[in-house]
């Protein structure tokens, strides 16, 4: 055989094998997964591993064993044991609350129902140093409650306070989680075991309860994590007595300087995490199912009856207590003194020349969430398409829900390790914001891409590649048309979520470049009423953007069940 023979003999046989490898799928796989892979290892395992490297490190005298001494010194465990107790306890609680949420959003219709869904998404994805200072103001000594009780009473640095915080924070996790799954059952399965004589309790403990226990895990996993990784509601409600890993990561690393005890309890903190994450997608992976199972007109109805009527009411009534009693306390102390707190915003009062407007943070946080939307659309679009089109990659979907579970402020202890010098000279950047944001909002589109993605029909795109259309003809003249609802949906959470981050922020922003969150921080921290007056507003600025979004989102939200 001659030597040019050979070449096209060798030419052939690799055309064959990438035309095997393309119609696998492993090819466009790969393809789709090539800037998102990289992003994720430059800006969240890169970060990540260089805690584990001065974890490890002896630094300032201390020698590693000695380091790892004091992860279980009473201290350490301490705040570990509190960290897992309250995170437990504020889940068990969440689900015990927002279950019968779930039951009467399945199964009931009524007015005004898509925008109690609006709301209710509302502190979902409000910076906790925002829901912390709504609690300030329906548990601080000028509120209503406090003074219906007596001054004696005390609930804001307790337990308790981080307890109501906690449900109000993620009631919506388990409201859209269970009850989007439970509202898409076949109603007629429960209707069989009635006919044979099955109790009503034991229809739903025989019939109902398997079929929907794998989204109750799921949500109740879901919002484990949350709770894990709180920082601000701890940092603002429990005060100084109370702290969990992640606020006592800030503090090591804020206040000591001690990287490597804080690096140590990261590295606790990205452990469980993982373990977390993994079993989360896997539970996802149960719930995989048609989505025109059983459409809403079959599964819910107007409420009949006295005690249906009163079982919906009654949950009305302490969804809009329970979240909407904070927000609008928040809301009317910061308009009581007219608009005098807001024409603060633009003035300064020391004249200052290290004076930052407050105002000016609004544009900051703007700029910053517009440009983390973009990225977090390109990076998020291309993960859906490379997990819809190779099944049963849960592995790669449980990394790139990580970070939704990473301590933030663990994050930001990573990006002070490494972005500080060559090649990725980021610190005190804008860039470094928006890369940071971006790992929290992808997860979310990934989410609200997903299923838009699933409910397509493959003949569609059959038809079209018959036709001779190209992967990216297909993508743009079938695709696109059908999930573009889901991918708007993706940046108004995008976006929202961008305006609303606190833990890395806080750890990353230079001082003349506040966000809104951190103007907040900053507010909160100094002493006075009209500081106070101040951070309120800011608030009430931030909470209006999140209202708007969150009630765009219901308006466009495509029909079938959401995992947010």
């Amino acid at each position: 055989m001659s030597r040019s023979t050979a070449g096209a003999t060798g030419a052939g046989r690799a055309r064959q094998a990438m035309s095997r490898m393309w119609s696998s799928g492993w090819a466009p796989f790969v393809a789709l997964m090539a800037a998102p892979t990289v992003y994720l290892l430059l800006f969240y395992f890169y970060p990540l591993v260089s805690i584990l490297r001065v974890s490890a490190l002896w630094q300032q005298g201390l020698a590693p064993m000695a380091l790892y001494s004091r992860l279980v010194a009473p201290g350490t465990l301490r705040v570990m044991g509190f960290t897992l107790g309250q995170a437990a306890l504020s889940t068990a609680v969440t689900l015990l609350i927002a279950l019968p949420g779930a039951y009467v959003s399945a199964h009931y219709t009524y007015p005004g129902k898509r925008l109690v869904h609006a709301l209710t998404t509302v502190p979902f994805v409000l910076p906790t140093v925002v829901v912390a200072t709504a609690f300030g103001a329906v548990l601080g000594p000028e509120s209503l409650l406090v003074r219906w009780l007596g001054e004696g009473f005390n609930f804001r640095h307790s337990l308790g306070a981080i307890l109501v915080a906690h449900v109000f924070y993620n009631y919506t996790v388990v409201l859209r989680m269970v009850g989007g799954f439970w509202e898409t059952l076949d109603p007629q399965v429960e209707e069989a075991a009635r006919t044979l004589g099955a109790s009503p309790w034991r229809v739903f403990r025989t019939v109902t309860l398997p079929l929907i226990v794998p989204a109750v895990v799921a949500a109740g996993l879901l919002v484990f994590i949350f709770c894990f990784t709180s920082f601000g509601v701890i940092l603002i409600l429990g005060g100084p007595t109370f702290a969990t890993l992640e606020v006592e990561i800030y503090r090591q690393t804020i206040q000591f300087a001690n990287l490597p005890l804080a690096a140590a309890l990261a590295l606790v903190q990205i452990a469980f995490t993982l373990v977390f994450a993994l079993v989360y997608a896997r539970l996802q992976g149960r719930l995989t199912r048609p989505l025109d199972l059983k459409p809403r007109q079959v599964t819910q109805r107007r409420p009949r009856g006295v005690r249906e009527v009163l079982l919906v009411v009654g949950n009305l009534l302490l969804m809009l207590t329970l979240l909407a009693y904070p927000l609008l306390t928040l809301v009317v102390r910061s308009v009581a003194a007219g608009p005098r707190y807001f024409a603060m915003l633009f003035e300064n009062p020391r004249q200052s020349v290290f004076y930052v407007p407050p105002l000016s943070a609004v544009g900051n946080s703007v700029r910053i969430a517009l440009m983390t939307t973009a990225l977090a659309l390109v990076l998020g679009l291309l993960v859906a398409l490379a997990l819809y089109r190779r099944k049963g990659s849960w592995l790669v979907d449980a990394l790139f829900l990580l970070p939704l579970g990473t301590s933030a402020v663990t994050l930001g202890l990573g990006y002070l390790l490494t972005m500080g010098r060559p090649p990725l000279n980021l610190r005190g950047t804008t860039a470094l914001i928006v890369c940071a944001h971006t790992l929290v909002a992808l997860p979310f589109v990934v989410r609200s891409l997903l299923p838009a993605l699933k409910s397509i029909r493959p003949n569609l795109r059959e038809a079209a590649a018959t036709l001779g259309a190209s992967p990216l003809a297909v993508f743009r003249e079938v695709d696109l048309p059908i999930v573009w609802r889901a991918l708007t949906v993706g940046a108004i959470f995008a976006f929202t979520i961008s305006m609303g981050e606190f833990g890395a922020t806080s750890m990353i922003a230079r001082a003349d470049l506040p966000t809104i969150p951190i103007a907040v921080y900053r507010f909160l921290s100094r002493p006075g009423g009209l500081n106070y007056g101040q951070a309120l507003a800011m608030s009430t600025i931030l909470m209006a953007v999140c209202v708007i979004g969150f009630v765009a989102i219901e308006g466009i939200r495509p029909p079938g069940s959401q995992e947010f």
